[in-house]
């Protein structure tokens, strides 16, 4: 089973000296990412914290997908709720006309809880506007005038343009970690499903509720509806990769850290939603030391045969047929980012392709 290899970007580096650089060394990453095999490069939105300096992913996709001519351009995720469905529609629609049709669509809730307020929004209200939001779409990509009722949204009869170049639409990639309605949704669907940062057991448990969406409506799950998102590095020595992952333990602490009903507060989960999110994360992967995380493959580091010997093992426990690497976090310097990803291409992909 072949496995596609996709770089995933924060853009968050303060070890740069300006947003500018920040931005085009996430361009030179993608740049190199497909020069060396890799078929995603993933981008992230976030708002008002150096968690990420990406407010506006469509716009760095298409920048990106001007600079390259291969390598499809993700979204990991538009946090839908922020934003006005015909927005994103249309959004969506020029990018993925500019990339010749290279767009991937990650399409995400949200869980930061300032970003919502700040949009004058409630955090509890994103589940509801995520999910209609994501018909409105649908509605949007059949290129045909539409109207729609909604709760949220009142949209008269309208068409979009333009269209996107894939038809019915780009693919629709939804990222998940606690929530067994959500990867019930997608498996009914049949979008992309990627777990992001759980252990393998809680990965395979989604996995099924995936698939017992997918049964209800009579699709067949293939490994190339299936992802996994994980912190990953690579060098020369086993030394400086260890050296290096411990760059990702930022990702699991400060970001992360602080009382759950700050992050899930009452209304946003359902009850079975909730009592599965304590079950995915018993202990908060802020309170692990960089040990655990390696030894829970939350972080791999190591050589590039030991990376590859690691990316494997993911690939036999959870039958994926994506895998998403964050390739660069924090506090990680240019230098050792572009190493490991040169070592990545060069090495550990050809490796696992060879398994």
């Amino acid at each position: 089973m072949t496995i596609n290899f996709g770089t995933f970007l924060l853009m968050q580096s303060p070890s740069a000296r300006s947003s500018q650089e920040i931005y085009a060394r996430g361009v030179e990453i993608a740049q190199a990412a497909e020069a060396l095999g890799f078929g995603n490069v993933w981008l992230a939105e976030h708002h008002f914290s150096t968690y990420g300096y990406l407010s506006r992913p469509a716009q760095l996709a298409t920048y990106i997908a001007a600079k390259t001519t291969r390598i499809r351009v993700g979204t990991a995720v538009i946090v839908v709720p922020l934003h006005h469905p015909l927005v994103i529609a249309e959004e969506i629609a020029t990018l993925d006309l500019l990339s010749g049709g290279r767009l991937d669509v990650g399409l995400g809730r949200g869980y930061q809880p300032y970003e919502f307020e700040r949009f004058g929004l409630e955090l509890e209200s994103g589940r509801a506007r995520w999910e209609e939001s994501i018909d409105i779409l649908l509605k949007t990509f059949e290129g045909r005038p539409f109207s729609y009722d909604g709760k949220l949204f009142k949209i008269p009869e309208t068409t979009v343009f333009p269209q996107p170049l894939q038809k019915p639409h780009p693919p629709i990639w939804i990222p998940g970690t606690a929530s067994p309605e959500t990867a019930i949704w997608a498996g009914r669907r049949g979008y992309t499903f990627v777990p992001f940062l759980v252990p393998f057991d809680i990965a395979r448990e989604l996995f099924d509720y995936y698939r017992q969406g997918a049964a209800e409506v009579g699709r067949e799950v293939t490994p190339d509806k299936l992802g996994f998102l994980i912190c990953a590095v690579t060098a020369d020595t086993k030394t400086k990769a260890l050296e290096a992952g411990r760059h990702f333990v930022w990702r699991m602490g400060a970001t992360l850290r602080g009382p759950v009903e700050f992050f899930s507060p009452v209304g946003m989960r359902s009850r079975a939603g909730s009592q599965f999110a304590l079950k995915a994360r018993p202990r908060s992967l802020g309170s692990m030391s960089y040990e655990e995380l390696v030894a829970g493959h939350f972080i791999i580091a190591g050589t590039p045969d030991e990376v590859a010997d690691r990316f494997a093992l993911v690939q036999r426990e959870l039958g994926i047929g994506h895998l998403l690497l964050e390739a660069q976090e924090s506090k990680m310097d240019h230098p050792t980012t572009m190493r490991s990803i040169e070592l990545m291409g060069a090495k550990v992909i050809p490796a696992v392709a060879s398994l």
